[in-house]
């Protein structure tokens, strides 16, 4: 059975900024957008969570492209996360995960599990 889902806003284009992330919080915990004006998509969304660490850091990494492949660089341990896949480029057995995002207006939502405990309570 494939799990809820509910697509969830979580900012608006003006909290953007261009080349950069920035991190939000979501139902299934935080997340980093990342915002690319010069790719089609030019929006992203990961775990904020450094697996290496456990740290929550990768909004505040580094964008770039590796071989066409748009990627964050983790701030502390300096690995390469595929914006596309979550896949880290040094180690292809670590991922983070990544979420399907999209434009509604001027805002940015994130398509993330429904809580199970939340929906059965209400």
């Amino acid at each position: 059975m494939k799990a809820r889902t509910c697509w969830e806003a979580v900012c608006t284009v003006d909290d953007l900024v261009a080349d950069s992330g920035i991190a939000v919080w979501t139902e299934d915990g935080p997340v980093a957008v990342f915002y690319l004006p010069h790719r089609l998509p030019a929006l992203f969304a990961i775990s904020h969570t450094d697996p290496f660490s456990g740290s929550n850091v990768l909004a505040r990494g580094i964008t770039g492209d590796i071989n066409g492949e748009p990627v964050v660089a983790s701030p502390l341990y300096k690995q390469h996360f595929s914006l596309r896949t979550g896949v880290c480029l040094e180690d292809d057995s670590t991922r983070v995960k990544v979420y399907p995002v999209l434009l509604d207006g001027d805002r940015i939502r994130l398509e993330v599990p429904v809580n199970q405990a939340a929906s059965v309570a209400a």
